[in-house]
């Protein structure tokens, strides 16, 4: 592995430790070049609440691209809601130790915007 990947993951594990102190339901993402994808986690990680991606058709649909901001901001969108569904309004935003900038920043935003508190 590269040097880049590996702090990368090294901040991530480090965000995590908190997370799971804390004890709350947490969002996470993961990106790659072409696709993000966001997954909204119980406090005691064990199951999957709620997930969204690129990949599903109802993002997909008339995007040109699927790595750019527009695509994250979607599936922000659409995270979000799935979660509102289920009764959940207050998260903590896990980012795998990405960058809080471009694409990341588009997807919470987003989901800030349909009612996520975090």
């Amino acid at each position: 592995m590269n040097e880049k990947k590996l702090k990368r993951i090294r901040r991530g594990k480090r965000s995590r430790l908190n997370i799971r102190e804390a004890g709350k339901v947490s969002l996470i993402i993961h990106k790659t070049s072409r696709h993000i994808y966001a997954q909204i986690i119980s406090a005691d990680g064990s199951r999957i609440l709620a997930s969204a991606s690129t990949l599903q058709e109802a993002v997909k649909n008339n995007l040109k691209y699927t790595g750019n901001i527009e695509a994250a901001a979607r599936v922000g969108a659409l995270i979000a809601q799935k979660a509102k569904g289920q009764g959940i309004y207050q998260i903590v935003f896990d980012r795998s130790g990405f960058s809080y900038h471009g694409r990341v920043k588009a997807l919470a935003d987003a989901a800030r915007e349909v009612g996520l508190d975090f």
